[in-house]
Parts: C-alpha cells; structure tokens; sequence
C-alpha cells in the first residue's frame, strides 16, 4: 500500500469547492474528493498546530498526552516515567511508527518539528525533510521535494509519504508574482456587515482582534506585504479573505503537481490519498481575525477527504470525528498491524489505548457513521473546551485570552455557522446539557490520568500565567486599548484579570 498525507495548514473546509464554495479555491483537491469520500464533520480534538498534531500522531487527547499549548510545560508531552523502553512512544506507537510496522517506508515532508520544538512529531519516520524556514516557507518550495521523492521512491511497494504546506497560514506568504486571483471576485457569503465589525472593533479587544490583526498592534511588517493589520471595514475584510483563499489556490496549484505526478507515474489509481488539515481559521467569527485562537466551529472545523483504493468514490459520509481517529482507522483498512515486540521488562507487547475510533467502513463504503458529540480544546490562545452536538456548538471559555469572552455560548451551526448570534441566554437547556457532557468526558479522561499523577493541562496552562500567546501582554495592551479609544475594554479587563497585573 502507498499512502500519501496532504497536511494543508490552517484550512477551512468552508473555502473548498468540494464542500460547496463558490470561488475556484480548490480545483486539484476538488478532483481528488470525487474520488473519494469527503467527510462533512471532522474536528480536531485539540487546537491550534501544535496540539491538534499531537493528538492526529498519538491518537489520543491532549488531556491524556499533556501536550495542549505552545509554551510552557504543556507544549512538551507529558513524561512516559519508569516504563518507558528504549524508544518511547512516538518511536513505537504513534501513527508512522504504526504505518512502519505495517511494513511502509515512512517519510515526511515539513518543518513543523522544527518550528515549535516538536522533535517528536519525527518519531517513526525512516526519514524526514526540513525545509529550513520554520513555517514561512512557500508550497513552491516544499512540493519540489515531494516530487524528487516521489521520482526515487515513489514506485517502491509500501511508503507513508506526509508533505506538509502553510500557504493559508498567517503570514500571508504567496509569492506576489502569483498576482491576485481573487479582487473581482464578490465575497460567496456577505455574512459580515458594517455593524457586526463596529461591534469587534469597539467591545472585541485581544490579540489579532479587528483592530490588532498580526497581534497586540497594527504595525505592518515589509516582509509579508499581503497580510492585513487591521480591518477597518468591508473593504477590508473582502481583502482578507481574498489573501486567505489565495493562500490556498496557491497551495492546491502546487499540490496539483503531485497528483499529477503520481498520475504520471501509473501510481494515481493504487494511491491512498489523505487530504486535511490542523485546524481551520477564524475570519472575522468570534470577534477574531487570521487567527486560529478559540475552540471554536471555525477552527476546529478540518476537512478530510481520503481517495482508498477499492474504497467508495465521489461519496460524502456525514458524522462527527476527530482527527486522532485516523490512526485505529488507518489499521483498520490495512487489515490490522502486527504489534510492537517490546523488552519483556516492560510486559504488555501493545499497551495503548487510543483515544481514536475507526471509521473505515465510512471510507470504504462512504456510509454515514461517527460519534454522539465531540468535545474540542484550546489552550494556546485562550482555554477554551467545546461541545459539538447536534446542530450546535457550546463554548465553555476559562480563560479568555484578553478577548471578553462570557464564559458561556452557544451558536446554531447549521443556521449560523459564522457564529454571530450566541444563544445561551435563550436556551439554558441545551447549555445544561452540554455541560453535562462536557464533565462526564473531562471526569472519564481524567480518571485514566490517575495512575500517571497527572492534573488536568488546561488548569495547568491558566496555573503558569495563562494561554501562551497571551501571557506577558496584558499591562502594555490595556494602554493601548486606553491610547486608541477603548478604555472601557482596558478597564473590564484589568477587573477581569486583576491577578496577571
């Protein structure tokens, strides 16, 4: 079996033609989807980059790995203590090392590790490229790579080849030579008007607000032309998404590449072909701009397109997953994976237990087929956990990442999946019952956590100062909000975070 891993970063499903955008975003993916499945609801457990990676290579939810932010302790997976062997469990249980055991040769294509220190995420790869620019790099620069692979390796039996791109990831990095496909182009869904943006602007502070696009200010950086610094109105908020789609037209013309060239090569027909993301994007919800800090529907929101070979074709298979579900999936359609003999020290040759549920007669047949209700996270930003049930989405904020977010919300996806109007206030019962969800999950998880000593991470994270991206801002930012004419946000701030001054 041949395997290919298309990690799109920062993807909103939303912004494809196969999931019914009406701009040619997405011409290559869309081609692959027809045939495959595309997968309507699928969420990573744990957001942003380097948690939702964590949790798609062990399977398993942060609040078990530890690993749930982007500094401090929780951006390191918690220790493994006196069992662990020689190699730990990303050298013998996460997902390439599960695919070598299957006997593939494993490599990947990406400079995620060395952008967030995650020297992990390499574990059970037999090799890996790094293209050296730490997630600014181009998709002309990384799908070179796959194609020079893919011509020395590529007709080999058995390979798991993960190729990874950032073009829809802030800073906006397209090559100004690729023009600007999109300016003529009328916005497909005019859901944000002249009010919604007065309101982020006057009462939605917080870092990569509408005021404060790349952060904590306005200023723009040379380097980085296309990105927006502050959305003053429509005018720029159409240039923003019109950059963000770019960035993904972009990506899809370079990956065209590789699926022309595996096409090329006779290998297209026999290919598994995986195409997804780390999370997705807010553009505008939630009060936040190019930005993917709430656990939120538009960032937790991954597509998953997966081309099998026998499996079903052009089909689309509703149902809610979770990104780490590929992993017991992946076994699955390969027939099962022979386990790992380890050091009979140790004892039990195969003792994980992931959190992962397959799917694979979804991908096989394209049935419908999922979960009751997801919980999602984020901690890098804010410290957020989610409930996705129904046709709703439940926000439980415990740390707001400067962003005055109540502590409770609730939106209607499928009537409003820009998330405009919280309906919290008005139907108290759906809020009480997922909470209720959200205890019994967090009381189940935890329990398993016992034998390791482990506290939750969330409460970690606010314990040391709070979100990353957040910590060390608050004193100089609340002047701002006072020098720019927002001092009734800098004042509910410091009332709000009293104790970080």
């Amino acid at each position: 079996m041949r395997i290919l891993y298309v990690d799109i970063d920062t993807l909103r499903p939303d912004h494809l033609g196969c999931y019914g955008y009406a701009r040619g975003t997405s011409p290559n993916i869309d081609a692959v989807a027809r045939d495959g499945v595309r997968f309507t609801d699928c969420y990573c457990s744990d957001a942003p980059c380097l948690p939702s990676r964590a949790a798609l290579m062990t399977g398993r939810f942060g609040i078990h790995t530890g690993c749930v932010g982007h500094g401090g302790a929780n951006a390191e997976m918690c220790q493994e203590g006196p069992g662990r062997g020689m190699a730990d469990f990303n050298g013998r249980y996460n997902l390439p090392a599960v695919m070598r055991r299957a006997g593939m040769h494993t490599a990947s294509i990406s400079s995620f590790p060395d952008r967030h220190g995650a020297w992990w995420f390499n574990g059970g790869f037999d090799e890996t490229y790094n293209i050296g620019k730490r997630g600014l790099e181009g998709a002309h620069e990384v799908v070179p790579v796959a194609l020079d692979w893919l011509e020395r390796k590529g007709k080999n039996e058995n390979w798991f080849l993960h190729v990874h791109v950032w073009d829809p990831h802030i800073p906006y990095r397209t090559p100004e030579a690729f023009g600007e496909p999109f300016a003529e182009s009328p916005l497909p869904d005019a859901w944000m008007t002249e009010e919604i943006l007065a309101a982020h602007r006057a009462h939605k502070p917080g870092g990569h607000s509408a005021c404060e696009v790349t952060g904590y200010d306005s200023t723009p950086n040379p380097a980085t032309p296309r990105q927006p610094v502050e959305i003053k109105d429509l005018g720029d908020f159409k240039h923003m998404v019109d950059e963000y789609d770019t960035g993904i037209l972009y990506a899809d013309t370079k990956l065209g590449q590789i699926f022309d060239r595996l096409r090329e090569l006779g290998l297209y027909e026999d290919t598994a072909i995986i195409i997804s993301s780390d999370h997705g994007e807010d553009l505008g919800e939630m009060g936040s701009y190019c930005e993917h800090g709430e656990a939120d529907y538009a960032v937790t929101h991954i597509p998953l397109i997966i081309k099998w070979p026998g499996g079903a074709k052009n089909a689309v298979s509703r149902g809610f997953h979770y990104n780490l579900d590929l992993l017991p999936t992946l076994v699955d359609l390969l027939g099962g994976v022979p386990p790992f003999t380890c050091n009979p020290v140790v004892g039990n040759p195969n003792p994980v237990t992931y959190d992962g549920e397959s799917y694979a007669g979804c991908v096989r047949t394209g049935a419908d087929g999922g979960r009751e209700a997801l919980v999602v996270s984020q901690c890098a930003h804010v410290c957020q956990r989610s409930v996705r049930f129904g046709d709703y989405i439940y926000i439980r904020t415990y740390h707001d990442g400067y962003h005055l977010t109540p502590a409770e919300e609730l939106f209607n996806i499928k009537e409003d999946p820009h998330e405009t109007r919280d309906l919290a206030g008005e139907k108290p019962e759906l809020c009480w019952h997922a909470a209720w969800y959200l205890e019994r999950w967090v009381a189940q998880n935890m329990l398993s956590n016992i034998d390791r000593r482990n506290a939750d991470p969330l409460w970690n994270v606010i314990a040391e100062g709070g979100p990353f991206h957040c910590r060390g801002y608050l004193a100089d930012y609340c002047r701002r909000l006072e020098d720019t004419g927002r001092a009734d946000c800098a004042a509910a701030l410091r009332r709000e975070h009293a104790r970080e001054l």
